[in-house]
């Protein structure tokens, strides 16, 4: 199973989770676990989705996220799973 790493942060609004998990169904990602809170109408999701199967290159995934999250208020980052945990290992 190839695992990624998405985080969206940003202003609150109406759509952010069904947007995000519309692209991802678009492109044949699984999401394996999902977080998201609000807190003093910031809003912060994480997700474990799974890329073995997505329809498209990673990279093309990460820069169409990126673009996603422009267009809908939010910063989005997408990483590899392995990157993720070496980066924030202590």
């Amino acid at each position: 199973m190839d695992k990624a790493i998405i985080t969206v942060v940003g202003q609150d609004t109406v759509g952010i989770i069904a947007r995000v998990c519309t692209y991802l169904s678009d492109s044949n990602v699984n999401v394996l676990d999902i977080s998201q809170t609000i807190i003093d109408g910031f809003f912060n999701m994480m997700m474990i989705v799974d890329v073995t199967d997505a329809g498209k290159d990673f990279g093309a995934m990460v820069g169409d996220l990126e673009a996603l999250g422009e267009e809908i208020g939010v910063r989005i980052r997408c990483q590899k799973e392995e990157i993720f945990t070496k980066m924030h290992r202590v």
